[in-house]
């Protein structure tokens, strides 16, 4: 499985073609360097550099891209271990149609749900800099005559799913590369863009807010919310302890509809989460 990381190595953060690559999980701070790599087989990688693993996804079957944004407290190997899952239900929906991408940022594994809640915060946060250089390495590379002529352009669709503060992330990361690197707003980038379990405040997407930018670099914004979920409650809770109040927007939903982009849409999944996820309904 291919992914992409800001996590540190155990090794030098030189990019080396092929070597092995270990994750320091002792280290959550994010890396300002990023990391293209392929898992071989359970906890061993190696690195490939971003212009093999760009145009492994251009060259692979599969039609379209899905960019998996895992949320708190996930190590890497759970987050490969979700990833398989998702793509062995996409495979079994139609072989061949779309390949899960993850992006692995830097997670806490201190004891203690609340201390790690805040710690992957502000991980999440710092994260934005570096994924930024990763959108910004994939326009360059989408771009380049050399490596995507006008004879064999890329025509893979790109979709993404952030589950829980993985939406964090990508809200913080879409925020930094508009500012630093985009004169004229965000690029189109997504064609379909899945928020689920967002462990962001509801109003996020609401025009002139923080999470705006997910829509505009969206065709469409499917946003899975459920008010049973019980992780979202504790989330809730440690925001409280730091003085932060508001609903989660995958507790309700976005909070007025009216405020939201026209390319929004929202599901409620109160029906179906704890019967998938017994018995805290979040994933």
């Amino acid at each position: 499985m291919l992914f992409i990381t800001n996590r540190f190595p155990t090794q030098s953060i030189r990019t080396r073609i092929g070597r092995n690559f270990d994750f320091d999980l002792k280290n959550n701070a994010p890396s300002n360097s990023v990391f293209y790599c392929r898992r071989l087989a359970k906890n061993h990688y190696e690195e490939m550099g971003s212009f093999h693993l760009m145009s492994a996804l251009k060259t692979s079957p599969y039609r379209q891209l899905l960019v998996y944004l895992h949320g708190f407290s996930n190590l890497p190997e759970a987050v490969f271990a979700a990833a398989t899952e998702l793509q062995q239900l996409c495979d079994q929906s139609a072989p061949h149609e779309v390949l899960i991408l993850p992006i692995i940022w830097p997670c806490d594994d201190d004891l203690g749900i609340v201390q790690d809640y805040w710690d992957d915060q502000k991980s999440a946060d710092a994260s934005a800099f570096s994924l930024a250089r990763v959108l910004e390495r994939f326009l360059a590379w989408r771009e380049s005559p050399e490596h995507n002529p006008s004879a064999d352009p890329c025509l893979k669709r790109i979709n993404l799913l952030a589950h829980s503060m993985g939406n964090r992330v990508l809200r913080a990361t879409l925020n930094a590369w508009n500012r630093y690197d985009l004169p004229e707003g965000v690029p189109l980038l997504f064609r379909n863009t899945y928020l689920v379990a967002a462990d962001i405040e509801n109003e996020s997407l609401h025009r002139g807010e923080a999470g705006e930018l997910i829509c505009h670099a969206s065709r469409n914004v499917v946003v899975y919310y459920a008010s049973d979920d019980l992780a979202l409650r504790s989330s809730k809770v440690a925001n409280l302890r730091n003085r932060i109040a508001s609903r989660r927007l995958g507790h309700t939903g976005p909070e007025d509809m009216a405020k939201t982009p026209a390319n929004v849409y929202a599901v409620d999944c109160d029906d179906v989460n704890t019967a998938y996820d017994p018995p805290k309904g979040h994933s």
